[in-house]
């Protein structure tokens, strides 16, 4: 089958011929249609410091996908062939301590798809049947395909109660817009969102940011000023990584607001640790998802008619991957499709 594979530890993706996967008795053998591209895969490709670390060549990349399910394993139940699945891209142990206890979203022994064992780049992909969704109602197969980054943003937008609340995100990358999509139907009162790209900023306005924050122009201050808020956001979503988002939402947070991070920074940095304790204000790591709690709330918010379509910004066939991935690495639209019907 066709793959798109990091062939040599160098820059670079190499669309080649690879085996079929094999499939256990737990595992469930997908016919790939979509896939979206992620940072992740962006890393592998440009062979950063971090890939260099983490990646072992040769790999089959991709975790964000959607496809046809075309055989079962033996010991696999309630998923059948002609069911259009995605899949939770984080394997777990099932053994330690928080997968017992249902928490398998913190388990330490996570293996990554595309990361750490073969990925979805490819024709076909197996998985074990516990790491399958099965799409029960009608859903558009571009956004099914980046299930994966949704839930990023729904697991973080919804870490807090969000009914009434002003909330502001920091980072305006397709996920930063997804969770602005996220907040605002699920009842916050006002969603800022900031970032230094107009396209990106653009997007944001189109999934009902109330206010979209250039913040190389416009403070966040002043965008409190605008809308007329006097004691601060009491939620803040940082999808960044950034050390100044971050440290600029502390300054404008709410006494008692509460604040999820996602963004990963690329080294150690500073807040005002005074600030957090004197304002008491709650910090909390976000990381994956919520197996699968998460992915239920999501087909309820598409269920409920949240819309995501402008997130989805450009659509290439697997084979014009390079440019597929120049667009994705350039920073400037949303969610990049690879279509594997093609």
């Amino acid at each position: 089958m066709k793959a798109l594979v990091k062939q040599k530890a160098e820059p670079g993706l190499w669309l080649t011929e690879v085996p079929e996967p094999a499939v256990g008795a737990g595992d469930v053998l997908i016919k790939v249609l979509r896939t979206g591209i992620c940072g992740t895969d962006l890393h592998i490709r440009s062979w950063d410091g971090w890939a260099q670390r983490s990646i072992s060549a040769p790999l089959t990349l991709g975790h964000e996908f959607v496809g046809e399910v075309v055989e079962t394993g033996r010991d696999v139940a309630d998923i059948t062939p002609g069911d259009l699945v995605s899949g939770e891209g984080h394997l777990v142990c099932g053994s330690c301590r928080n997968c017992l206890a249902g928490r398998r979203h913190l388990c330490r022994a996570t293996v990554g798809l595309g990361v750490g064992r073969d990925g979805a780049f490819a024709e076909y992909v197996a998985l074990p049947a516990a790491n399958v969704w099965v799409h029960r109602h009608p859903v558009d197969l571009d956004i099914a395909a980046v299930f994966d980054p949704f839930g990023n943003a729904v697991h973080t937008a919804l870490s807090f109660p969000l009914v009434g609340e002003d909330v502001l995100i920091t980072g305006a990358g397709p996920i930063g817009i997804m969770a602005a999509a996220v907040a605002r139907h699920a009842g916050a009162r006002n969603v800022v969102i900031t970032d230094v790209s107009e396209p990106r900023l653009e997007l944001a306005r189109k999934v009902g940011a109330s206010l979209a924050l250039n913040v190389a122009k416009t403070s966040i201050a002043d965008g409190q000023r605008a809308l007329g808020l006097r004691e601060g956001f009491d939620i803040g979503l940082e999808m960044s990584g950034r050390p100044e988002a971050l440290r600029d939402m502390i300054d404008n947070m709410t006494h008692g607001g509460k604040i999820a991070v996602l963004g990963l920074p690329a080294q150690e940095f500073a807040v005002d640790w005074s600030r957090i304790v004197t304002s008491m204000i709650t910090i909390k790591g976000i990381y994956g998802r919520e197996m699968f709690e998460t992915w239920y709330a999501m087909s309820v918010l598409l269920e409920g008619g949240l819309d995501l379509s402008p997130v989805i910004t450009g659509r290439y066939p697997y084979q014009d991957f390079d440019a597929a991935f120049d667009e994705a690495a350039g920073g400037r639209g949303g969610k990049v499709i690879l279509d594997w019907t093609a």
